[in-house]
């Protein structure tokens, strides 16, 4: 079988697959690059070993493909990542009637240990959110954003995707989301400060176009980025010698575990997150569970 034919083919069908991700399930950016980046691994494998047709992938394929994953390096929730993106396509081929069965189901994840939410402690948050000057612009917008973040538990693709017209600053809260699925998210007295902060006195000296309507810009006056805020919030971090695997996630978990560490009820936390299953938001009891057991197991004399 020609190259030609394996592009035409497989190729097509996972093409096929994205867009109807895209189109009709209107998966976010970061979904489909997830579903992108894992099955592009499989279309490796296919070329390497010929195979022109997702229907001409059997159990015993998909099988060698897991062990690929295995000694390219891939770790075992990395390789388990990959299989369940390899059965939502077949699925999707079942279903579009181009395959009969699906074999990536006969092919089990291995087991392994699941790491609970990185969480940072208060007196870390307190830290880490302190680091930001306020004496230059940079740095005014820097906490704007960390403080938006911590105060409303809202994801990366999410603060950047912000516009000023999404925050109002006299009733205390943002909107999130799209038309389709947004929420309202309160925020505390020193976010509202912080952004106010912002707004007023750093924002209009960054924006390239005084019509730009993000809330959050770079040095360029333009839209702020992932990479750039992890940047941003990498360097903090460094700054405040917080030596965890900080991400913009972090702060998202700690924001839950915090709530629901003060009492706040766990269906007002999902709602806030805009988890569409609470079993999502229910790794943080857990979370907290074990942290009480790990402390517990540490301290009592007798434990």
């Amino acid at each position: 079988m020609t190259s030609g034919v394996i592009e035409k083919n497989i190729y097509l069908q996972f093409n096929n697959f994205l867009s109807y991700l895209k189109d009709v399930k209107k998966s976010s950016d970061n979904t489909l690059q997830a579903y992108e980046r894992d099955l592009s691994k499989f279309l490796e494998y296919a070329r390497n070993n010929s195979l022109s047709s997702f229907s001409e992938v059997d159990s015993d394929d998909v099988s060698s493909y897991k062990q690929y994953l295995s000694e390219i390096g891939l770790s075992p929730s990395s390789v388990s990542r990959s299989l369940s993106a390899l059965r939502s396509l077949f699925q999707y081929l079942i279903v579009s009637g181009e395959v009969e069965h699906n074999p990536a189901r006969e092919i089990p994840n291995d087991k392994f240990e699941k790491k609970g939410p990185q969480v940072l402690t208060s007196k870390e948050i307190e830290l880490l959110l302190s680091q930001p000057s306020q004496d230059d612009v940079k740095g005014i917008r820097d906490k704007a954003m960390l403080e938006l973040l911590y105060a409303t538990g809202i994801k990366v693709t999410e603060i950047i995707n912000l516009n000023l017209e999404d925050i109002n600053l006299q009733l205390s809260f943002i909107r999130c989301g799209n038309e389709n699925k947004e929420r309202f998210i309160p925020l505390y007295p020193i976010a509202v400060k912080s952004l106010a902060s912002y707004i007023e006195k750093a924002r209009k000296l960054l924006v390239l176009h005084m019509d730009e309507p993000a809330l959050f810009v770079n040095v360029a006056g333009e839209r702020m980025t992932r990479q750039g805020f992890w940047k941003i919030l990498k360097n903090y971090a460094e700054s405040a010698k917080i030596f965890k695997d900080i991400t913009p996630h972090t702060l998202r978990h700690s924001f839950a575990a915090h709530l629901l560490e003060n009492g706040a009820d766990i269906h007002d936390i999902k709602e806030i997150l805009g988890h569409s299953d609470i079993s999502s938001t229910q790794r943080y009891a857990q979370f907290l569970k074990n942290k009480m057991k790990s402390g517990y197991m540490k301290y009592h004399p007798r434990a």
